[in-house]
């Protein structure tokens, strides 16, 4: 069970302390995070057609990188298990690079038209050879996340956009992966 004590780091609860915000972090806590990915976040998770996936290698730094497809390019196998594809792109493998030393995930998942959004953090791993690789056409790994917590993130803040139009092509509609979309 995620509680305020596992979840928060020692820097953020001090923050928490400063700010006066140690209730309602707690609440939070009690009222937003799983352990698994809930039923009311499923549906959202696997209608997006683009996330952000962070990263961090073996010395701690950071990296953002945007993933996108085709809605349903997020396959949830069960509540404690997503995966998705990676295709070669601009061939950095920034983030495949930093799941293979450190492994640690977090993944926003964001719709700015209503607003909301649902944050993920996991364990990954990357295979090539991954029994969901064939629903992956064009895709040169899987990435499979073992989920340790899932929860809403509030909406206010996010900038209201709208959609102009989806982009005609995804990865798993390219002849090559060579200059996929949501890459690296």
């Amino acid at each position: 069970m995620i509680t305020y004590e596992s979840f928060y780091t020692d820097a953020q609860k001090v923050l928490h302390k400063g700010h006066d915000s140690e209730r309602l972090a707690s609440i939070v806590i009690a009222a937003n995070v799983a352990e698994f990915i809930q039923d009311e976040h499923r549906s959202f998770i696997e209608s997006r057609d683009f996330f952000f996936l962070s990263s961090a290698d073996a010395d701690g730094m950071p990296t953002v990188s945007y993933k996108g497809g085709a809605p349903g390019f997020i396959h949830i196998i069960n509540p404690k298990t997503l995966v998705f594809p990676n295709y070669d792109g601009n061939g950095m493998f920034l983030s495949v690079g930093n799941l293979n030393e450190t492994a640690k995930v977090g993944m926003l998942f964001i719709d700015m038209e209503t607003p909301h959004w649902v944050r993920l953090q996991g364990t990954a791993t990357v295979s090539a050879d991954d029994p969901e690789m064939s629903r992956c056409p064009g895709a040169n790994m899987v990435i499979r996340v073992a989920v340790e917590s899932c929860f809403l993130n509030c909406g206010r803040y996010i900038r209201k956009h709208q959609r102009i139009a989806a982009k005609n092509t995804s990865p798993t509609r390219r002849a090559t992966s060579r200059s996929a979309p949501g890459s690296g």
